[in-house]
């Protein structure tokens, strides 16, 4: 994949409701900009070896929600939406009127919250793993996670067992093997074990944004710049019937699944996601 950035080109902080949200930037504002949106649990540097996919074609921002990376941690409500104004203020910060924006799980839910509240500075909007009306099945996961966040530290290391088991695709861990997870697991638990308090915020900030989904509505399907729709074919975390909901959203959207894949295939077929992601934003178009 080439080499890898080691230090971002900008990096500091904006404040949100009295808290520092981090951000960094790769490139120099010459080129046309992409936020690669987190997931639950993710921090800017799970991005690193993958930047030379899309960089220094594009300039690339990242930054960490409250209780990810190096932001800051505060045990209370999170919002959804408000995690994505962050956005809006590191792209204030950085003087980009305009960005193409690419959220993967939860980054999906940020992302749809970006294109509602900011539309006017999409060029465009790329989802993966997510989908947006309330669904049960969905309700109960969640419900779950939040037990076994609540059971504390010594029954954490058994949840991040079962969430490696559902995320992944077949054919991803059949070529690393499980003793190839087993090092991305352990880091995951070692970073929230004593964080749990971050993981409950951010996963409790989902009720409030599906309780208010019908009501936004409109300006969701507002959102008219090009929306592509790139789930892992295998995704079992979020089904592949509840993403497709998204087509019926927005008027400009495709559906492009990437095969043999779970949860996350930018990081299972990183040269398929990648190539696809860099060729829509190139032709910013949903008939690349």
């Amino acid at each position: 994949m080439g080499s890898q950035p080691t230090e971002p080109t900008q990096q500091g902080f904006v404040m949100l409701d009295g808290h520092r949200i981090h951000w960094e930037r790769f490139g120099s504002g010459d080129r046309e900009t992409v936020c690669l949106l987190n997931g639950l649990a993710m921090h800017t540097r799970a991005w690193y070896g993958l930047l030379p996919l899309v960089h220094p074609e594009f300039d690339v921002v990242l930054y960490d929600y409250l209780g990810q990376g190096a932001s800051d941690t505060p045990d209370e409500p999170y919002s959804i939406a408000r995690l994505a104004d962050a956005l809006a203020l590191v792209a204030d910060e950085l003087g980009i009127s305009k960005l193409h924006v690419m959220g993967i799980s939860y980054g999906g839910f940020v992302a749809l919250e970006f294109a509602r509240q900011h539309r006017h500075r999409l060029h465009t909007l790329t989802l993966s793993g997510i989908f947006l009306f309330p669904e049960e099945l969905f309700e109960m996961y969640e419900a779950m996670s939040l037990r076994f966040y609540r059971l504390g530290p010594e029954h954490f290391g058994l949840y991040t067992h079962y969430l490696y088991e559902k995320i992944f695709g077949e054919a991803f861990v059949r070529k690393v093997g499980r003793d190839g997870l087993e090092p991305m697991r352990a880091r995951f638990e070692e970073r929230f074990r004593d964080q749990i308090h971050c993981l409950v915020r951010l996963t409790e900030a989902q009720d409030p944004h599906f309780a208010a989904v019908e009501e936004r509505l409109p300006q969701y399907r507002a959102v008219t710049v090009p929306v592509l729709v790139m789930p892992g074919e295998q995704d079992r975390t979020i089904p592949l019937w509840q993403q497709r909901k998204l087509l019926d959203v927005f008027p400009d959207s495709r559906w492009l699944a990437i095969p043999e894949c779970g949860h996350v295939a930018y990081l299972e077929q990183p040269q398929l996601y990648f190539g696809h992601l860099v060729a829509f934003m190139r032709a910013r178009s949903t008939a690349f």
